[in-house]
């Protein structure tokens, strides 16, 4: 592995070139718009308009409602390979009446957590999505109901979710050469190969990001995650941090790949399985979701490039058909669904890759390559991947 070392990082280092002449003034002009930080002022603010509103409406007699734009719609955004993602205005909304049976609870619990975001920004302290939840489960009835509520609040004053200073426990796994303090002055050092670190709750205090990276490598499952740092994958091939969200990832795996993007510009590969579920996680990253459409700008790396496993390698490389599983009905549906999404209009090779799988109708995940050979994913898969360009 080591003898490839040099040509693989004139590959990358190419790659990353060409990223940056392609792109990387737009990507670099957008990051500093998305990072602007929202004042503190100006978040007490927009609370303070929406709860003017209510006690205008209350003097008036008249029942208050509160409008929430339409946050869960691919109408949101949309993407050009030229320009990245770009935001659209709101296309519907949702009137959530005090007067009604059907939304008066749900009414009363925006006002609750609009009350808890504005003491948590007002005294710059934080809180977690659970914290509020048990502070009046009798009232929000379940974790999910605050979940969305949050992210409602977040598209309605148009103020990105972390700066509402309501966090979200990480379920994400990071590894590899790079070194942060975190926003209470931790330092993470994140290059043993032995243990992972988990992603970072508040990943808006990070700073002094440190690293040599020559990439960033986004890792579907734990299970190839942890065999990845079993094998020390990031040191004997190349400079490199591996990331997990361990399936489909949270928001603050997503923040933490755009973090390294806006900080390192390295290459972003995905490592995903062969099939629907895989390639929806890594469009994820890549574009976003729709349940998070307003906030996609923010949440994702349009550079993001699919390493592996594609579809034609299974062809390529002769996987054993005993290792390979059939198309169930869902994943047809699935992949039948992926090719509708606007945005792979910009991704003709992912498109391909896509279509071959629909007609060869199986799938396969990253482990079946063990069948070739235990080693085969790091020994000989990964480095020729990252050697000979066989990512699209």
């Amino acid at each position: 592995m080591a003898s490839c070392g040099a040509q693989l990082f004139d590959e990358i280092d190419h790659l990353r070139v060409r990223l940056l002449s392609s792109g990387g003034v737009m990507a670099e002009s957008q990051s500093e718009a998305v990072e602007k930080e929202i004042s503190q002022g100006e978040i007490l603010t927009r609370i303070e308009s929406v709860i003017l509103g209510v006690v205008t409406s209350l003097s008036k007699d008249e029942a208050p409602v509160l409008v929430l734009p339409n946050r869960s719609s691919w109408a949101n955004v949309s993407f050009d390979r030229a320009i990245g993602l770009q935001m659209h205005s709101e296309h519907s909304v949702t009137s959530i009446r005090s007067d009604c049976p059907s939304s008066a609870t749900k009414f009363a619990q925006i006002l609750k957590i609009l009350s808890v975001v504005y003491n948590l920004v007002q005294s710059n302290s934080y809180a977690t999505k659970r914290d509020i939840y048990y502070n009046n489960t009798q009232l929000f009835v379940s974790q999910r109901s605050v979940d969305s509520i949050v992210d409602d609040i977040s598209c309605m004053l148009k103020i990105p979710r972390r700066s509402l200073h309501v966090l979200a426990t990480s379920k994400g796994l990071i590894s590899g050469d790079l070194c942060y303090l975190e926003e209470d002055g931790t330092r993470i050092d994140c290059h043993s190969s032995a243990a992972a670190i988990p992603v970072s709750s508040n990943i808006s205090g990070i700073r002094n990001i440190v690293s040599s990276a020559k990439f960033v490598m986004i890792v579907e499952k734990d299970a190839t995650f942890q065999r990845l740092l079993d094998d020390d994958f990031c040191t004997k091939l190349s400079p490199c941090i591996i990331i997990t969200g361990k399936g489909v990832p949270d928001v603050n795996s997503r923040l933490m790949v755009r973090k390294l993007w806006d900080a390192l510009h390295v290459p972003i590969f995905a490592l995903v399985d062969a099939d629907p579920h895989g390639i929806e996680i890594m469009c994820i990253y890549k574009y976003g979701s729709v349940a998070m459409s307003f906030e996609a700008r923010s949440l994702t790396v349009p550079s993001v490039m699919w390493l592996g496993l594609l579809p034609s390698d299974l062809q390529r490389l002769r996987v054993p058909e005993e290792s390979l599983s059939p198309l169930t009905e869902r994943d047809e549906s699935k992949l039948s669904s992926l090719l509708l999404r606007p945005y792979l209009s910009s991704q003709p090779e992912w498109r391909k890759e896509m279509e071959l799988m629909q007609q060869r109708k199986v799938k396969a995940e990253i482990q079946s390559l063990a069948a070739i050979d235990p080693g085969f994913l790091t020994n000989i898969y990964l480095p020729n991947k990252l050697l000979y360009g066989g990512w699209v």
